[in-house]
């Protein structure tokens, strides 16, 4: 039983989705563990906010991601904006069998072989953005480092991982920021518009660039998904996963990125550490993905009336994981609102657990690893340089400006 001053389940989630929730949703997320680590919202809608919950409902198969089916019941008319259809043609929201095939085929690109071959790219990606870096920001001039490397890094690498030209990766950044707006859902009736003409548009893209890979395959992850020699993808399903693994690859590691480096800002005996300490990085990155989860949130959708950790969940219940408030659940992590690279144990939810973990994870990993390093020791007296702007969202967290300065 909660006390009348306690902010009801429902206000927190309006709150939590406007500008204020966005710009800072944590005290919201501890406003919510109140009512427990399963909060009843309204009839047919739940939020998860315990860790061993969301990590329990992430492996647990009646829990249903919202597919095509599921998207009827609540918005009949998804199939009208083709930044929703797009991405639900994708592995991201299907269900068994369709999600096993599709993600069989695509995971191919991100075995840990193919991952850790890409090391001596990403190294040699990064030292040519920090050259470029130096460049801009000469003279003490102030730079977005969101613009100027958080957004390029990824790109540079997913790009030359699906086979996209270098000269198409600036088009790429732009259209990629309009197009994942769709992930947030459907409550900004404006901003879905932009995203779906981003998508037509990148849609047009891809299927031109699968078109030259059918007689000329190139050695990419598409020339292997065009002529696979089994189960192969249909063309809807190939532009809709070629999509995902573009644009949901490089707008969370760009907002890693740009975490990664204003915490070290903010912490100046952690940024002396990535300069000096050899492997630091790696708790480092692990840490600023808990503590700011670049994808706050995931759905699913009870297939069946069932329990989660005791919790009982009618049939047909749309369940809202908060990953962001899972990474600072209390219960699994001491101290939780402390930035602290040094604690045992990590493992954030970030990237999600079960069939649906996302595959660039590793990949991700990599390139904030390899960067932060590289990055403090180039510019050690790299410093703010004004206020950075968050992006408007819920769902996908991170800055789309970073402005700093390079100290010389």
């Amino acid at each position: 039983m909660t006390h009348p001053e306690v902010a009801q389940p429902l206000e927190i989630i309006r709150d939590l989705v406007g500008t204020p929730g966005r710009t800072n949703p944590y005290p919201r997320y501890e406003q919510l563990r109140e009512h427990g680590a399963v909060v009843g919202v309204r009839p047919g809608l739940m939020v998860v906010v315990g860790y061993a919950e969301c990590d329990a409902a992430l492996r647990d198969g009646r829990l249903r991601v919202q597919d095509g089916a599921s998207y009827d019941a609540i918005y009949p008319d998804w199939r009208e904006h083709p930044a929703l259809r797009g991405y639900i043609d994708s592995m991201l929201y299907r269900n068994p069998p369709d999600h096993a095939r599709m993600r069989r085929l695509v995971s191919g690109a991100f075995t840990p072989h193919r991952i850790n071959a890409l090391q001596p790219a990403i190294e040699q990606m990064t030292d040519r953005l920090l050259d470029q870096l130096a460049a801009a920001g000469g003279d003490g001039v102030a730079v977005d480092f969101i613009t100027e490397f958080a957004s390029r890094l990824p790109i540079a690498v997913i790009s030359a991982l699906l086979g996209v030209p270098e000269h198409d990766q600036a088009w790429f950044r732009r259209i990629a920021a309009d197009v994942t707006i769709a992930l947030e859902g459907i409550t900004n009736q404006d901003a879905l518009t932009v995203a779906d003409e981003a998508m037509l548009d990148l849609s047009e893209y891809f299927v031109a660039l699968i078109e030259r890979r059918r007689p000329d395959p190139a050695g990419d992850v598409i020339s292997a998904l065009v002529h696979s020699p089994a189960e192969r993808l249909n063309q809807q399903e190939l532009v809709a996963n070629m999509m995902l693994l573009l644009t949901a690859g490089f707008e969370t590691t760009s907002f890693l990125l740009g975490h990664c480096l204003l915490l070290a800002l903010q912490h100046p005996h952690y940024a002396a550490r990535l300069r000096a300490e050899p492997g630091f990085a790696i708790g480092y990155v692990e840490e600023t993905l808990r503590f700011e989860t670049p994808v706050q949130a995931t759905s699913r959708w009870a297939a069946t009336e069932m329990t989660l950790l005791g919790n009982p969940v009618p049939a047909g219940t749309k369940v809202v994981l908060v990953l962001g408030a899972a990474n600072r659940d209390p219960r699994r992590f001491a101290d939780a609102g402390r930035f602290d690279p040094d604690r045992a144990g990590i493992q954030p939810l970030s990237f999600g657990a079960g069939s649906h973990f996302c595959l660039g994870a590793p990949l991700s990993r990599m390139e904030a690893q390899i960067a932060l390093p590289r990055l403090m020791r180039r510019f050690p007296e790299l410093a703010l340089a004004g206020a950075p702007r968050r992006r408007d969202t819920w769902v996908g967290r991170g800055m789309d400006e970073l402005p700093i300065s390079l100290g010389w």
